[in-house]
């Protein structure tokens, strides 16, 4: 079967990244739903979701300082803190990518820096598609295992980073300058989130294989409760 996944993008464009989560989850052997605030929500046609890169999270949300002068979209922050709630409860996989990565985070009881240049004060203001950011991950991560690199070169294109770990997480990559780049949960379901944009890696077949281990772990999941409704129903 091809599982249905659903991709959260942003109200104001975001129309390039959506594309590019669409070609990346089609590869993968999945097909890609769009969510968005004020948009139809078939949370009953999905076996899995990916929370998409955009706007900053609002502070109030994890107990930060608000910056009048960063863009929020607080439509789409509660339509994925929803959405994440529905994983929980249907045993949904998760890809949070970069601020998915955030959101799960948040979801989980975490919290942000708000700003990276004010927490990591050497950090390059380094902002690009391109592979240009070097991050070391755990070799005993899921992430690791999917990846195949233990020190792999990834893209960035983020503001906040994650701070105090959400429940259950655990950090499985690291800049050079200790800031969080993955992190998982152990045991199914599948949830995962990294802090670059694999979407915009196609020729990386590494980056390609996040993709593909999403769109297994949903089809896993869609069988086994097929197999249960249809044991119930006898």
């Amino acid at each position: 079967m091809r599982p249905r996944i659903g991709v959260t993008t942003s109200r104001r464009g975001g129309r390039f990244m959506w594309q590019a989560n669409r070609l990346a989850l089609l590869r993968a052997g999945a097909a890609a739903v769009r969510l968005r605030p004020g948009g139809p929500l078939p949370v009953e046609e999905l076996h899995g979701l990916v929370i998409g890169g955009g706007d900053d999270i609002t502070a109030t949300l994890y107990g930060g300082a608000v910056d009048p002068a960063i863009r929020i979209d607080r439509a789409r922050d509660r339509l994925e803190l929803d959405l994440l709630g529905e994983a929980a409860r249907r045993f949904w996989p998760v890809l949070g990518i970069c601020r998915g990565a955030q959101m799960l985070n948040v979801f989980l009881g975490g919290s942000l820096h708000g700003d990276i240049h004010a927490a990591y004060a050497g950090a390059p203001r380094l902002r690009t598609v391109l592979p240009r950011k070097m991050v070391h991950v755990e070799p005993d991560s899921l992430l690791a295992s999917i990846l195949g690199c233990c020190d792999c070169r990834v893209n960035a294109l983020h503001h906040q980073s994650i701070d105090r770990l959400g429940q259950g997480l655990r950090v499985v990559a690291r800049d050079g300058h200790g800031i969080i780049q993955a992190v998982e949960r152990d045991g199914p379901p599948f949830t995962l989130g990294v802090q670059w944009h694999p979407e915009f890696l196609p020729a990386d077949r590494g980056q390609q294989r996040l993709f593909r281990a999403l769109a297994a772990a949903a089809r896993d999941g869609a069988a086994a409760r097929a197999a249960a409704d249809q044991s119930f129903a006898r």
